[in-house]
């Protein structure tokens, strides 16, 4: 449907691209290579960069169905015996499950980015749970790979060194996320050559969602793009 949509556009034209930005999925890849025949393509860094960082939220989610199953081993051992349970806490006041829910959005940010209670949390559970502490290196590392890479050759040396470090660690979902990331290597790469993004657009995208969230969906499709026409252009 893209496809025929964009052909369109006379081959003249069509031809005129040179770059394009995308996410990782394959027909994405498939229209632009049959439409945009003389394009570069870019898999856009912050799709890849979410691949590595849900690779983290997995780890954390584990422990935390884990810290779940636990509780209720230990509520059903103090019915037994006719008490009452009460979790522990570590010296923030959170217990293990929630310290493990709590920590979800420190995970996503850089420690300079972290408040005072982010930092504290973040104490207590790298301290508790070591894994996270060593994942969280691995996603950092990785955005650090496209904020301090100046050239393609630069990228390749430190993409290099990431999947080694990957590879020592026994972390499956971050060998998954850099299985995919090899696959896309090519088009990775090529965001050194002018740093293009789709940043732009999936921000306009999210204002779209929000907009028909808003309104609690849509029926009439031509007066939606209207009111999105007035709003927006």
């Amino acid at each position: 449907t893209v496809s025929d949509v964009l052909r369109k556009l006379d081959v003249s034209s069509r031809m005129k691209v040179k770059e394009v930005t995308l996410d990782m999925a394959n027909n994405m890849d498939w229209i632009v290579r049959s439409v945009f025949q003389n394009a570069s393509r870019v898999t856009d860094r912050f799709h890849v960069q979410k691949l590595v960082t849900e690779a983290l939220q997995e780890m954390r989610i584990k422990e935390r169905w884990e810290a779940i199953d636990e509780e209720n081993e230990a509520i059903q051992e103090c019915k037994k015996k006719n008490q009452k349970y009460r979790a522990p806490t570590y010296s923030n006041w959170d217990t293990k499950k929630q310290l493990l829910a709590r920590s979800r959005y420190l995970l996503f940010k850089s420690e300079s980015k972290w408040t005072e209670s982010q930092r504290n949390r973040s104490e207590i559970l790298f301290k508790n749970f070591p894994k996270l502490k060593t994942g969280y290196k691995l996603s950092m590392q990785f955005r650090s790979f496209y904020e301090h890479s100046k050239t393609t050759k630069q990228a390749k040396a430190s993409l290099k060194k990431w999947y080694n470090k990957v590879e020592s660690k026994d972390f499956p979902s971050f060998k998954t996320a850099a299985n995919s990331v090899k696959a896309h290597e090519g088009t990775i790469l090529n965001y050194f050559d002018h740093r293009s993004t789709n940043a732009s657009a999936e921000s306009f995208n999210a204002k779209i969602k929000w907009f028909r969230a808003l309104v609690r969906g849509v029926t009439d499709k031509k007066f939606f793009l209207y009111r999105i026409t007035k709003l927006y252009a």
